[in-house]
């Protein structure tokens, strides 16, 4: 789940079901810093609140740069004509130099106005009086960025919600294309049930390389694997391809390293504990990891106990900085990559 308590998928899953059915909110204030979920309540709104007769005379849809506090309290003091409501959309609303003064409006809104105040990539201070005033009379949805152990279980939940299920390696391997961009899993899933022959039950990691043109051999994924089990050339071969890629960046890529050893660090550690720890305890400790490669995490703690996974995490850090740019020579950042599964290897 993102920052906060609020499950977001659901939250947005239920307010989309109430637009739908014609429920709607005086004033919807979508902020955070993922406008997958944003976007998704954004577009219904604008979908179910008006027909098309109507949209003309009662839609307005402008910008935050371009407009005021006083333009968008006035269009949203109006009242429909020949309708039963109106909409008043302000997209980028933090953008407004005097955003602020909303708060007047908010303070008692109109019903036959729907007010929507789109703020992707930001969001409002919950300290003043436009969040206070939004929350109270109408809704506020806060979409933050999944970190990236959160990504394959959302993948494996969106597929579900699709109607299709994904295998464990399957969606590894979309997580670390798409990184944390919600949006361009989306997409990306989207094209590929339509390519699936029909009545297709399970997306596999064939189907991502075949439709997605990510090859599962030469990813970070597989390179952790091969690192977990301490298969040297393997992981060398992995590393050298990787490196090659033009798209190839050493941050991320240390990134990822890092979070995988981290993992093998706290699980290292919760075994020195307990030999037998119970399935909540090495849920706690490889969060994020599916079960099905919790078999991975016992090889590596074996090659990577918790002293070496210390020093490993050390180099990690050491590497981070050589790959931002740091005292590197004239060493590529693939050369790096290289330089670095050789000394994982090696302690």
């Amino acid at each position: 789940m993102a920052k906060g308590t609020v499950n977001v998928a659901a939250q947005c899953s239920s307010l989309i079901a109430k637009i739908e059915a014609g429920e709607f909110s005086p004033i919807y204030l979508l902020m955070g810093d993922e406008p997958y979920y944003l976007d998704l309540v954004c577009n219904s709104v604008i979908e179910h609140s008006l027909d098309e007769f109507s949209r003309d005379f009662n839609e307005t849809v402008c910008y935050g740069a371009d407009v005021d506090a006083e333009t968008v309290i006035t269009a949203a003091r109006r009242f429909p004509m020949m309708a039963e409501r109106q909409l008043v959309v302000v997209k980028d609303a933090q953008a407004m130099k005097d955003l602020e003064h909303l708060a007047i409006y908010c303070e008692n809104p109109l019903d036959s106005t729907i007010l929507v105040l789109l703020m992707r990539g930001a969001s409002a201070d919950k300290r003043k009086s436009l969040y206070k005033q939004c929350l109270k009379n109408g809704v506020v949805v806060e979409s933050n960025a999944l970190r990236d152990y959160e990504m394959a279980p959302w993948i494996t939940q969106y597929c579900s919600s699709r109607g299709i299920m994904i295998d464990p390696e399957a969606a590894a391997l979309l997580a670390e294309y798409a990184g944390t961009d919600m949006s361009k899993i989306v997409v990306e899933t989207d094209k590929l049930l339509k390519n699936l022959p029909e009545g297709t039950g399970k997306i596999t990691s064939v189907d991502i390389e075949k439709n997605v043109g990510i090859s599962r051999e030469y990813s970070i994924f597989e390179l952790t694997k091969e690192l977990s089990y301490r298969n040297a050339p393997k992981a060398l071969k992995v590393a050298t391809r990787i490196g090659e890629s033009p798209r190839f960046a050493m941050p991320m890529a240390v990134s990822a390293l890092y979070t995988h050893f981290l993992r093998i660090l706290k699980y290292g550690a919760l075994k020195e504990k307990n030999r037998y720890p119970d399935r909540t305890e090495v849920a706690t400790a490889l969060q994020g990891v599916n079960p099905y490669f919790w078999k991975e995490y016992d090889a590596a703690v074996s090659n990577y106990p918790v002293r070496k996974a210390m020093d490993a995490i050390s180099l990690l850090c050491d590497y981070d900085f050589k790959g931002k740019g740091g005292d590197v020579g004239e060493a590529s950042p693939g050369d790096l990559l290289v330089e670095l599964v050789v000394k994982l290897i090696s302690l």
